[in-house]
């Protein structure tokens, strides 16, 4: 195994999707097994102990959890273990769930070999990762404070930085913002730290529960 490269396992009930996704995933990333089914996917998943998992949201067997049901038998492993939710669905109801379960991000099948693998890097490394329209289902779902009361939070940001803070906490890569603004992706990553040392926080993750919480977006 290459250093540094990322140990994923792949779950997904269809033979020939599984087998297209490998193929697709890039040099960074290793598929150390795959599941098609809740039991296996847990079984894999506490064999091999991926970095990162990626989870179709409905899967054959268990009682009838699917993806959540595979994240919750592995809810030990949460600290070192990321679950990326790979899904043809786009309803809100399965981002929600998947979401409420402990998964770092979700995704549309409808996503690139390129985007898949960046997606699967940038969990690996803390970051929440969604499909940009999923984002606002986990916004209305988890956003409860007002506006309001984080006035003076939101005054320590300029208008970039406001601009930046909101496209990265939807979900979209650092490429994507700048393409948004019409700046460079060096930009974005300043604005980036910018706002995550000013809001005293770590990550893009911990960025996304930020404003989702405050109904930013």
């Amino acid at each position: 195994m290459i250093p540094g490269t990322i140990n994923v396992v792949v779950v997904d009930d269809h033979a020939i999707f599984r087998s297209g996704l490998k193929a697709d995933l890039d040099e960074r990333l290793r598929v150390t097994a795959e599941a098609d089914t809740v039991e296996t996917a847990i079984a894999a998943i506490r064999e091999h102990r991926p970095a990162v998992v990626l989870l179709d949201v409905h899967l054959p067997g268990g009682v009838g959890g699917g993806g959540a049901e595979v994240i919750a038998g592995c809810r030990d492993l949460l600290g070192s273990t990321r679950f990326l939710a790979l899904s043809v669905s786009d309803a809100a109801e399965d981002v929600v769930t998947v979401i409420r379960a402990g998964a770092r991000g979700y995704v549309t099948k409808t996503i690139s070999g390129a985007e898949i693998s960046d997606a699967v890097v940038r969990v690996a490394g803390g970051d929440a990762v969604f499909s940009p329209r999923l984002a606002g289902f986990v916004l209305d779902a988890f956003g409860t404070a007002a506006v309001a009361a984080v006035d003076d939070e939101l005054d320590r940001l300029s208008a970039r930085e406001l601009e930046v803070m909101r496209l990265i906490a939807r979900g979209y890569s650092y490429k994507e913002v700048a393409r948004e603004l019409f700046i460079s992706v060096k930009t974005v990553e300043t604005h980036v730290s910018a706002v995550l040392r000013k809001l005293q926080l770590s990550n893009r993750h911990e960025l996304t529960r930020w404003a989702a919480a405050r109904r930013l977006l």
